[in-house]
């Protein structure tokens, strides 16, 4: 039996064994993650080095695992990709050329190939932090260590939730304190340039008692063939606070996407968060909210469109800890082509969280008969006096409407793409941005063009 040693720290070596007949292994699942130790603390250090442990000890899910049932956890192809490399100059001229964001923004950060090359926090009140990871854990290493990645992965990916936070080292800290309110957003863009090249951004948003802020992370890709995002959002909502938060992935149709959040929701705060599915080849979002505090209240937002082959795979679990708190979910995906979505949700409330309200709701809208969509809603109630209710439709488009528009002399291809900008722009329009809004609806208006 051969073995190669792979080397997690100076301190620290693993070493992965194969039989004479399987292929070595190659790319992520050996590429060490490489520190400089005096740049973070030394908690952050071990749990990085723990984490390269566990992720290699753990094995990938396979059929039996529940959480990935009608999915496949192979479609991440770690062996495939490497960390991404430094960009250069051009990328970093070609990446800045591309961002076009809001007009109006309380901030802005750009990453290229998890390296920040622009940011620009001007239009932040006093005593707002803002910053990017790297720094955070050099001058807010107590909020990181309180709240960094605390949350359970209770939906299937703790693998690669560890091999995020073994490699994590680029992505942003924002804090507001109590009863400040940012008016407008702060825009974060992650780039990925290069051949089978890895980012693995990150997000933590705390906010005070009665501070509202609005947060929007773009996941794109420039040139390069096949690149991997492996995002986690930390969402950390005051007792009376609001965070509004938008995560668009938009990678190149070759790529891979695994994008993990957690919502905290304390007393009487409101947490909306919303997940666009517009790029890669294949696509897993897993969002957990807990609601903690009596009157929390979570706004689950998500719209997707897939095409050709896609693969959109939503996996959402709502917990109920606190009485008299809501939750309210709502994804709708539109299909084409060969392309498939799965959506499995669960609503669970705790002992003692009366007067729970919680909705779960998945629609999908089949544009082809090779399109196929798999929803799997769920409830587990322990309280006595809740309202709950879960749903999920499947279909295509009603033949009466295409009859009503074609019959005013609108194509067949036009008359489907207004019907499908009509059902998504529900769940847009509940974010509650009026230029993300009209920003979304031209990135699936250009989605549609290559669809129809």
């Amino acid at each position: 039996m051969s073995a190669a040693l792979v080397t997690a720290s100076k301190n620290t070596s693993v070493t992965v064994s194969q039989t004479p007949d399987s292929p070595a292994p190659s790319g992520l699942e050996i590429i060490a993650p490489t520190r400089d130790e005096s740049s973070a603390p030394g908690w952050f250090h071990a749990r990085s080095e723990a984490a390269w442990t566990e992720f290699q000890s753990l094995p990938l899910p396979g059929l039996k695992d529940e959480n990935w049932r009608y999915s496949s956890a192979k479609k991440i192809e770690l062996a495939d990709h490497s960390p991404a490399a430094s960009p250069t100059a051009a990328n970093i001229q070609a990446a800045l050329a591309a961002t076009e964001g809001l007009k109006e923004r309380a901030a802005r950060f750009v990453f290229v190939n998890d390296t920040l090359v622009e940011s620009d926090i001007t239009g932040l009140p006093a005593g707002v932090v803002c910053v990017s990871f790297s720094e955070a854990l050099k001058t807010h290493a107590d909020v990181l260590q309180q709240h960094f990645m605390k949350g359970e992965q209770a939906l299937g990916s703790g693998k690669f939730a560890a091999l995020h936070l073994a490699h994590v080292k680029a992505g942003t800290v924002i804090i507001v304190p109590k009863n400040v309110v940012i008016e407008k957003p702060v825009e974060v863009f992650h780039w990925v340039v290069g051949d089978h090249a890895a980012i693995f951004p990150h997000t933590l948003i705390v906010t005070g008692d009665h501070a509202e802020v609005s947060v929007v992370d773009h996941y794109r890709s420039l040139e390069g063939e096949g690149g991997l995002s492996i995002a986690i959002a930390d969402l950390v909502g005051g007792s009376g606070s609001k965070i509004t938060y938008a995560a668009c992935q938009e990678l190149a149709d070759d790529a891979q996407a695994l994008h993990l959040s957690s919502i905290t929701a304390g007393r009487d705060a409101s947490v909306k968060s919303f997940q666009v599915q517009l790029g890669a080849a294949f696509s897993r979002s897993e969002s957990v909210s807990d609601l903690v505090g009596q009157g929390a209240r979570s706004d689950m937002l998500s719209v997707s469109l897939p095409i050709g082959d896609q693969i959109v795979d939503q996996r959402t679990l709502q917990r109920h800890k606190a009485p008299h708190a809501t939750s309210d979910l709502l994804y709708k995906n539109a299909l084409y082509g060969q392309s498939r979505s799965i959506f499995s949700g669960l609503i669970i409330v705790d002992e003692g969280a009366h007067y729970t309200d919680a909705y779960q709701t998945c629609r999908n809208l089949l544009n082809s008969n090779e399109a196929e969509a798999t929803s799997l809603p769920g409830l587990e109630i322990n309280a006595d006096q809740v309202k709950c209710s879960h749903g999920a439709t499947s279909g295509p488009i009603s033949d009466e409407e295409l009859f009503y528009l074609k019959a005013r002399g609108i194509s067949d291809s036009e008359s489907r793409k207004l019907i499908i900008e009509g059902f998504l722009a529900g769940v847009v329009e509940r974010f509650g941005n009026s230029e993300l809004l009209d920003t979304l609806v031209a990135r699936i208006d250009e989605k549609l063009e290559r669809a129809v």
